[in-house]
């Protein structure tokens, strides 16, 4: 028996076993995305009134959150560093809490215990011969989290892809692992809809050949990416990405060769999608795991040659205020790295920042353009980084522009529909200043 052998057997545990190193009162991380080490998630939850006031601090986390439930209430308590589906519920009333926070700071306070954490709860794909494992499909925070961790308790997952970049993980720095051998959690990518499609090509129209691309998911990300096809040497510098860049890559479309930053690699802190995302950064040596201090740094991103973010909006007023996290009060999301890589954007040689979204919600009976925010709003973006906002109806470049045009530009592109209400709005509102009008005099 080898000595990484060795270390592998005196370090195994039953999950029971593993997170019995959990104590009341510690802080406890959890892996992202669908690097969520479920096993674990699972005999975390079953402790519930063994230990109290066990504070957890996570992302996103794709499955369930058993220990977000109302039974858990005393034992465990949820600090959202982002409000995923699963944890929406208990942070909307008061059995968890957000944490407003931009991804590229995460990692700082992390290491200076801003967020004390004690106990990583971490995915690893298998170890190699040497005693290596891979975080596999995430590696954002992590870094951070397990190096001031008192206890790094890992699931060793069969079916979490082996990844490259600064993702390793040494079997000589784990307290306690466990083996599982579960399918990893899918993110499907819906067909985007007429509208969404429409978004998608006048997003598309924004970015040029040779462009280094950021981009999120879900319906106007995948119509973005599908109207793509006739472009060329793209590249990706992105906190996330899924299953459409995996189709230009394959199409040849992204190939990272005017990258800047990383040239000839997909740069990227996490990844959800399908099987076949999975198994496409499984051992490929092209796709860069980096974390989200070093993705996200809004001076690496602005070193890439014509670096275009696109990023999305829950409601936007007519000053060009963003709301993303949250439907008034109630807290939806998350600020993520949407300010992160607008900024690097805005500075990047030949870049642009681009806020897209539809123009109405709710089946078209409300605007998503508004005078004002709703009441509570939390604005993540600010009225002087926006540059380019993207409907169904058009693109609006905000940047430089006054007030009024600013009104005028946003209302140009809302939906038809409520253009008139949002016109006759405008001018009501008295801090727009005195004499205020939509048309020019």
């Amino acid at each position: 028996m080898t000595s990484i052998q060795a270390q592998y057997q005196n370090k195994l545990r039953s999950p029971q076993e593993a997170v019995a190193l959990i104590q009341s009162g510690d802080g406890v991380y959890i892996h992202s995305n669908a690097a969520a080490p479920q096993t674990l998630i699972e005999a975390m939850a079953n402790r519930k009134g063994q230990v109290q006031n066990v504070d957890i601090y996570q992302l996103i986390t794709l499955g369930a959150a058993p220990y977000a439930e109302p039974d858990c209430a005393g034992s465990f308590y949820v600090h959202a560093l982002f409000v995923g589906p699963n944890v929406r519920q208990a942070v909307n009333e008061g059995r968890a809490d957000y944490t407003p926070v931009f991804f590229s700071d995460i990692p700082a306070l992390l290491a200076s215990r801003a967020l004390p954490v004690d106990v990583c709860l971490l995915s690893t794909s298998e170890p190699d011969a040497e005693g290596w494992m891979t975080l596999g499909t995430s590696l954002d925070c992590t870094t951070a989290a397990r190096k001031t961790a008192r206890s790094v308790i890992v699931e060793i997952n069969k079916q979490l892809p082996t990844t490259f970049g600064e993702n390793r993980l040494h079997i000589s720095e784990v307290t306690a692992l466990i083996e599982s051998d579960r399918p990893l959690p899918l993110l499907h990518n819906e067909t985007p809809g007429e509208v969404e499609l429409a978004i998608g090509r006048n997003v598309a129209s924004l970015v040029e050949d040779g462009a280094t691309l950021q981009m999120g998911i879900g319906g106007i990300p995948n119509a973005t990416l599908q109207m793509l096809h006739d472009k060329k040497d793209l590249g990706i510098h992105t906190e996330m990405f899924s299953d459409g860049v995996v189709e230009l890559v394959e199409a040849g479309v992204i190939n990272n060769s005017k990258k800047t930053v990383l040239p000839g690699k997909l740069a990227v802190s996490f990844a959800m999608g399908s099987r076949k995302l999975y198994d496409f950064i499984d051992k490929n040596p092209d796709v860069e795991f980096r974390t989200t201090d070093w993705i996200n740094n809004p001076l690496i991103i602005a070193q890439n040659y014509k670096m275009t973010a696109i990023n999305s909006a829950i409601q936007i007023d007519v000053t060009g205020q963003v709301c993303a996290d949250s439907i008034g009060t109630y807290m939806y999301s998350g600020c993520g790295g949407q300010v992160d890589f607008v900024r690097g954007a805005s500075h990047s040689e030949g870049g642009k920042a681009i806020i897209a979204l539809e123009s109405t919600a709710k089946n078209g009976s409300i605007s998503r353009i508004v005078p004002q925010l709703n009441a509570g709003a939390g604005v993540v973006t600010s009225r002087a980084d926006i540059h380019y906002v993207v409907t169904e109806y058009g693109i609006a470049n905000l940047h430089g522009k006054n007030m009024k045009d600013r009104v005028k530009a946003l209302i140009e592109i809302a939906h038809p529909s409520f253009r008139a209400q949002l016109e006759e709005a405008c001018h009501e509102i008295r801090w727009f200043g005195r004499g205020f009008s939509v048309s020019r005099p």
